[in-house]
């Protein structure tokens, strides 16, 4: 059910493929219903399956914190940790969180998702995910409101791991590039949007809304690397993560300046499924996670400069323009 692929489960579960599909025959037999048929190249689960599903998985998961040991190894683990997130946010986070695996967990595997929404939530309640990092608006406001209210079920956690900040980007020797942008020249300007939905309307463009004004997108796609690498070789501009902008190895093609509306504050979460919560490898790679942001983030890279018309600007300056914690933002 979690991975939708017979070879792949019995990976997993330490069996051969042949073994798994005789278990998965001798289950079907059991209970009189197929539980997965074949599709493409993985299997789907039937409507019988998907019925008993959560109560079987409760279940498992209540097994498993009786008979699995109170404490966690990370070098003897092989275990697999699954965990979703954008690429701005990997390109800053999965380098010094590969360092520490392969210090603390060399055997380990970590396997990264893209996100292609902002709400996580079907994900993690589908055991598809160990971990969401992301900008969850939405999601985590939910989440916030459940805690509020005693007769609503507490069935998501959350915690937030810094606030990011967004720039107005654009290539080296734009026209719009001498000096900050006018909320009426970013209007006319043709634009690239982030959006990994592909719904060609964000967050700016909500922001703009409330002030009776639009911009002209001609563009939408859903990779940030792709976003820098397109506005490095055209008169476009984007909105991008300023802690990401390093990381794309276009900086020095790139001009960046704050953008001339008025924006929320963009907090990048960790969110997780509480049944998963207090098992010892998951609280392991929740404090791992905020170890390196913490360090990676907040702590002992420098201040990246803003520039104005391809020249940095003193890092006082930037460092008004840039949350003092630094930070991503997830989508355009």
């Amino acid at each position: 059910m979690a991975e939708r692929n017979i070879s792949r489960a019995a990976r997993n579960l330490t069996m051969t493929q042949p073994a798994a599909s005789n278990a998965l025959r001798r289950l079907r037999e059991a209970l009189g219903d197929e539980l997965l048929i074949r599709a493409g190249r993985g299997v789907e689960p039937t409507p019988f399956a998907l019925a008993i599903w959560p109560d079987v998985r409760t279940a498992l998961n209540a097994l498993r914190g009786v008979i699995s040991p109170k404490s966690f190894d990370p070098l003897r683990t092989r275990e697999t940790f699954v965990i979703a997130m954008a690429d701005a946010t990997a390109a800053l986070l999965v380098p010094p969180l590969l360092d520490r695996l392969q210090r603390d967990a060399p055997n380990a595997t970590l396997r990264l998702r893209p996100l292609t929404t902002r709400d996580p939530l079907p994900l993690l309640e589908n055991d598809e995910l160990h971990l969401a990092v992301g900008h969850f608006p939405g999601a985590v406001a939910d989440m916030i409101l459940r805690e509020m209210q005693e007769d609503r079920p507490d069935t998501f956690g959350h915690q937030e791991i810094y606030e990011g900040q967004y720039v107005c980007v654009m290539r080296e020797g734009h026209p719009l590039g001498e000096a900050p942008v006018s909320l009426d020249d970013y209007c006319a300007a043709r634009h690239l949007l982030v959006s990994y939905s592909g719904r060609p309307f964000g967050f700016v463009d909500e922001a703009l809304a409330t002030r009776q004004r639009t911009r002209r997108i001609v563009l939408t796609l859903n990779q940030f690397f792709t976003a820098a690498n397109v506005v490095a070789q055209s008169d476009l501009l984007t909105i991008l993560p300023l802690d990401f902008i390093p990381a794309t190895g276009l900086a020095e093609r790139l001009v960046w300046q704050p953008v001339p509306v008025a924006l929320p504050a963009m907090r990048v979460d960790m969110v997780w499924h509480r049944r998963q919560e207090q098992l010892p490898s998951h609280r392991w790679l929740r404090k791992l996670i905020d170890d390196v942001t913490l360090r990676r983030v907040w702590g002992t890279r420098n201040v990246p400069l803003t520039r104005f018309g391809g020249e940095p600007m003193p890092a006082l300056i930037a460092s008004t323009l840039r949350n003092p914690r630094g930070g991503i933002a997830q989508d355009d």
